[in-house]
Formats: structure tokens, C-alpha cells, sequence
């Protein structure tokens, strides 16, 4: 598995874990749903500072979007 899909997948479940629609997590990290859609599905790469925001948004250190599966 590449790095983008770890991350795609490893975002994916804390969103889930955490109860939050795609929607939601988006808007808390301040991107729209259809790319947070793209990242999700490993369609696009998110940049550095996205990671944080996303990290920020599900409450967990950014080292947890790299987790190995």
C-alpha cells in the first residue's frame, strides 16, 4: 500500500470512529466535501498544511494520518 492510500484510508476511519459525515470534516478543516471526497479516495495527494488541518479537525496528532495498517 502507497503512502496516499494509508492516509486516504487512515483519515477515512478516524472520521468514521469520531461519527463524522465527510461534510462535517471537511468544513472543519476548511476544504470542500468533494475534494475531502478525492482525498479519501486517494484520487488527490493533501498537502502538508491540509494534513494538519485535517489532524486538528479529528482531534489526533498528525503522526496518526501515517499509521501503518
Amino acid at each position: 500500500m502507497n503512502l496516499r492510500d494509508r492516509v486516504a484510508l487512515n483519515i477515512q476511519d478516524l472520521r468514521r470512529a469520531r461519527g463524522l459525515s465527510q461534510e462535517v470534516l471537511a468544513h472543519q478543516a476548511n476544504v470542500s466535501r468533494g475534494h475531502m471526497g478525492r482525498l479519501e479516495n486517494s484520487k488527490f495527494a493533501a498537502s502538508l498544511d491540509l494534513l494538519e488541518r485535517i489532524a486538528q479537525a479529528l482531534n489526533v496528532d498528525p503522526e496518526e494520518l501515517f499509521a501503518k495498517r
